[in-house]
């Protein structure tokens, strides 16, 4: 995976993960629950990471405003999503983290046009309105269960439970980690960084694409 600057901003945070494994792995599963068992865990969520910038709008597309924004979106209308795991650091969880190029992807992809600013690709996603936005979100995140990146590379066509309930399957070629979604007609998305966050019991992967949980 190349480095970005992204990467480097990140390294302090660092960690990520995905499971070695067999068929479909649900989030959660009893039989993962030994999982960074050893390790002391921390409590810092991976809201207090996307929040570490700053809640502006910026011209740096290799980190999260778009995210960030999307989920306040739908805590504020759905409170009790399961959205809401990623601000709750007790929690042990695993996410896949669109940067803002991810997204600017997503709407260029849907609509023909390529928005000119991260306010514009927000207000793109947020036309998609809550429920979607809701469902796409749960799609990049695995409940229950802290993963780190050696097992991300050790995991070849493993199936990951989110918790929306439709798995994504894990990749590796080359080194690179491609995550394969639900819309079989686009390019998958790579994760870019893995590890942000690493030492506590929620962890995330930064990735360059959008997971569609449908056929777009």
């Amino acid at each position: 995976m190349s480095r970005t600057p992204l990467r480097r901003r990140l390294a302090a945070l660092a960690t990520s993960g995905v499971l070695a494994g067999g068929a479909v792995l649900a989030a959660g599963s009893p039989s993962q629950a030994a999982d960074g068992a050893a390790e002391a865990l921390k409590t810092r969520s991976l809201a207090t990471v996307l929040a570490a910038d700053g809640a502006r709008f910026d011209r740096d597309a290799q980190d999260f405003d778009v995210l960030e924004r999307a989920v306040g979106l739908v805590l504020e209308a759905r409170p009790g999503s399961r959205v809401g795991v990623l601000a709750d650091g007790s929690r042990r969880t695993t996410a896949f983290l669109p940067t803002d190029q991810a997204f600017t992807r997503l709407v260029a992809d849907l609509t023909g046009e390529r928005p000119g600013s991260e306010r514009a690709t927000f207000r793109a996603v947020r036309s998609l309105g809550v429920p979607t936005v809701n469902d796409v979100l749960l799609y990049h995140v695995l409940p229950g269960r802290t993963l780190t990146s050696e097992k991300v590379l050790a995991a070849r066509g493993t199936r990951v439970g989110t918790a929306l309930g439709a798995p994504i399957r894990v990749t590796v070629r080359n080194g690179d980690v491609l995550l394969g979604d639900r819309d079989f007609n686009d390019p998958n998305p790579q994760v870019v960084v893995l590890d942000i966050n690493r030492g506590n019991r929620q962890v995330g992967h930064a990735i360059d694409r959008v997971l569609r949980p449908a056929d777009l």
